[in-house]
């Protein structure tokens, strides 16, 4: 590595100039990206996939468990991926015939096979076959939506996230009871899930201690419930460890659930069991993502601003100072088409293909070959 400097940002020692390291590898376009704790991996042009970061259980797909610090090419499904979700330590795959696959961490069933053992290879979930619209991995579970609206989960379950009724861990996917049909998009928390109808409404289940269910309490939920006090129609929604947000058609912005470091972004640390507004984001918006501690959000310019918590650099406003509300705008230097955040870092695809991280880069999360903190947009090596 290259370096003119240094200079502290909490505990960590971070570069001020570096240079990329060639790869040699072919430059992949990527066309959709996905994070979630300590990795994140893009779909390319060419329907191939490619991971980085930590890889504790093999949740890159490359066949080990080491740490990746720029993308490498993704050998557990090779070809024909429409789709990814990255969950804490296994991902998921959605490819173009609509069947799903799943690898890395397995112990509560999160991959969906019948078993409760880890594979660095993608295994076929048992039983959805093809006819699959998205799929969505949390913490310790996962969840997909078939072409006809339904929902299925499969995994933990200690805390009623299947949303089956029952608190019991499901190896293989149980219909969502009450979600047989009508539903476009699903997000699976930490803890929790919420799906969104094709009317713009949302249904919530699971573990709500910080109200991250948004139906106005703090009541465990083995079953779906709806969100109360969200008077627009939604048009997405994105859902953390312990808080949710949705993005309205109208282009607002309104969150819920934990609230200590100001994910929520309504200028307080107060939780909320009901959506709030996102300060200075009432319109203008069409995509959001949810981090473990905070939130971020794009424009319709294609400028990315976030908030919350940001010890390390995961609002990417150059800081690392915490926000109670959207934060100023992050320089990226090209327009702006997905956003994605993870535990403490957050990712951006652009136009050009090409994907830019900033926040935490100790197990290679941010993608462009070096750890250390990144609290500016940092382009992942392709």
């Amino acid at each position: 590595m290259q370096s003119d400097g240094t200079r502290q940002l909490g505990n960590h020692r971070q570069e001020t100039s570096w240079k990329p390291v060639d790869t040699g590898q072919p430059y992949p376009f990527f066309t959709s990206i996905h994070s979630y704790d300590s990795h994140t991996c893009a779909t390319t042009d060419q329907r191939t996939l490619w991971c980085w970061g930590g890889s504790f259980d093999g949740q890159l797909g490359n066949q080990d468990t080491e740490w990746n610090f720029s993308p490498v090419r993704s050998t557990a499904l090779r070809h024909d991926v429409r789709a990814v979700s990255s969950g804490q330590s296994h991902t998921c795959a959605l490819d173009t015939a609509g069947g799903v696959h799943c690898w890395g961490n397995n112990d509560s069933g999160q991959l969906g096979n019948g078993s409760t053992q880890a594979s660095m290879t993608a295994v076929e979930v048992t039983g959805l076959g093809a006819g699959i619209a998205a799929v969505s991995a949390g913490r310790m579970h996962t969840c997909a939506v078939t072409d006809a609206g339904g929902v299925y989960c499969w995994g933990h379950n200690s805390l009623g996230q299947l949303g089956d009724g029952s608190t019991t861990t499901r190896l293989t996917p149980v219909a969502v009871s009450g979600l047989s049909s009508g539903v476009m998009a699903i997000a699976a928390g930490g803890n929790h899930t919420c799906a969104l109808t094709l009317e713009g409404h949302i249904r919530c289940w699971g573990y709500n201690a910080a109200g991250q269910l948004g139906d106005g309490s703090y009541v465990q939920r083995s079953t779906q419930v709806a969100v109360t006090g969200l008077n627009q129609t939604v048009a997405a929604i994105s859902a953390s460890f312990s808080h949710t947000c949705a993005l309205t058609t109208s282009g607002g912005v309104w969150c819920w659930g934990t609230n200590h470091m100001g994910q929520l972004g309504d200028g307080t640390t107060t939780e909320s069991s009901r959506p709030v507004p996102v300060v200075g984001l009432g319109s203008g918006v069409r995509a959001i993502a949810t981090g473990h501690l905070h939130t971020c959000a794009l424009t319709n310019e294609g400028i990315v601003q976030c908030w919350g918590y940001s010890p390390d650099g995961q609002l990417g406003d150059v800081t690392s100072a915490d926000r109670k509300r959207s934060a100023s705008a992050i320089q990226i230097g090209a327009n702006v088409t997905t956003i994605t955040a993870g535990s403490e870092h957050s990712c951006a695809l652009t136009d050009q293909g090409i994907v830019k991280c900033w926040g935490d880069s100790f197990y290679g999360q941010i993608g462009d070959g070096h750890s250390g903190i990144r609290p500016w947009a940092s382009d992942a090596l392709r």
